[in-house]
Parts: C-alpha cells; sequence; structure tokens
C-alpha cells in the first residue's frame, strides 16, 4: 500500500477523506521590492491614497505572478473602497473561501481576485480569522455583484458576512449542518433527503426566455 495520503499528505494510507492527514506549508512573509511589473505602482498608488496603508496591511505577497494585499479584518471595507475608487478596481471576482485548520487563529481565509479594467490589472485581497470568531464585514456596499458569491463562501466554509442583505445558504438546504468545503467536514456518509420535492412535466418548467 503507498504511503501517499490524499491531498498530498505521506505517511498514511488513509485515502478516504481529510482523516488528520496534514500537508505543511511554510507561511510566507512579505515579498521585498521590487515586486516587479505593475505591482510596484499599485502599492505604491494605494500608499498614497490610504494614510493608514502600515496599519492595515498585514504583508504585501508576489508568488506564483499574482499580488496579494493581505488585510486587517477591521479595515476590510476602508481598502475596498480605496481600490475601487482611487485605484479603478472596478470590479471584484467574487469572493473564495479557504480552511487551514493548522492556521491556529487564522484559520479561515478568505479571498478576493480585483479586476482594473480601466488599467487592465489585477490584484487580490486575502483577510484571515479564526475558526472561534468567523466574523467579516460584507462587501456587498463597494461591489454588489459579491451578493450571491458571499453567501457561497457562507454556505460552504461557515464565514459570516454581517451586513449583508440576506445571508442565507445558496447551495445547500436552509437546515443543512455544517460547511462541506471545510476541511474538517466528513465525505461520504451522510444521508440527503429530498423534502416533498418534485419535478414538473417540461411544459410547465421555468422558462429563461
Amino acid at each position: 500500500m503507498s504511503d501517499h495520503g490524499m491531498f498530498g499528505a505521506k505517511g498514511s494510507g488513509d485515502t478516504s477523506g481529510y482523516g488528520g492527514l496534514v500537508r505543511s506549508a511554510a507561511s510566507t512573509g512579505s515579498s521585498e521590492r521590487p515586486y516587479g511589473g505593475y505591482f510596484d505602482d499599485v502599492a505604491d498608488d494605494l500608499e498614497r491614497a490610504y494614510p493608514d496603508f502600515a496599519d492595515a496591511i498585514e504583508r504585501v505577497v508576489v508568488d506564483r505572478g499574482e499580488l496579494t494585499l493581505h488585510v486587517k479584518r477591521e479595515k476590510l471595507v476602508e481598502v475596498a473602497k480605496i481600490l475601487r475608487d482611487k485605484l479603478l478596481f472596478e470590479m471584484c471576482l467574487g469572493v473564495s473561501g479557504v480552511h487551514y485548520p493548522a492556521d491556529v487563529n487564522r484559520e479561515l481565509h478568505a479571498v478576493y481576485p480585483l479586476l482594473s479594467m480601466t488599467h487592465n490589472r489585477r490584484v487580490r485581497i486575502e483577510v484571515s480569522i479564526p475558526d472561534s470568531d468567523p466574523h467579516l464585514p460584507s462587501l456587498v456596499e463597494v461591489w454588489a455583484g459579491n451578493n450571491w458569491n458571499e453567501r457561497e463562501t457562507f454556505d460552504m466554509f461557515g464565514i459570516i458576512f454581517d451586513g449583508h442583505p440576506g445571508l442565507t445558504r445558496i447551495l445547500m438546504p436552509d437546515d443543512w449542518r455544517g460547511h462541506p468545503q471545510r476541511k474538517d467536514y466528513p465525505l461520504g456518509g451522510i444521508p440527503v433527503e429530498y423534502k416533498g420535492a418534485t419535478v414538473p412535466p417540461p411544459n410547465e418548467r421555468r422558462s429563461y426566455r
């Protein structure tokens, strides 16, 4: 039997799910200048536009050709508005959750990819929060298109977006227990019930024409 488990972990033949398998990953510190390309311009512009830059940005990471701004939770809305209004990142392409059980007091991460159509630039915002206090401010007031994305991240990871206009599950039933994309969520063996579901005939189904 191979000793290579799921997700690249070693030392176990358990390939049935998370099962305690851990693949160690080094925490990436701040990247050193120059970042390269337009990344230095983005960082400089943000520092000029936002006097609290040093207090709001935990670190700036350039990795695999991407610039990520690690932002403190309490400064998220302020930084988002500066990026939208001053640096012209007009579009947020949603929010993705990530679960790192071994990252103590920072187990849940939210990642926001941003696009400036004006300057044809891309950056990411990343925020880390503890599993014991999984609250983030909603960015729907900044980028309205984040509405359903925040609902999905809440549904799958349990991140609570304070101020969201209607934070309910979007994929799982309202009474579903747990958050299926977390690494501590069991894989398989969960009974699924379809309560009162019916399939109408084709001529009665919803039409989008």
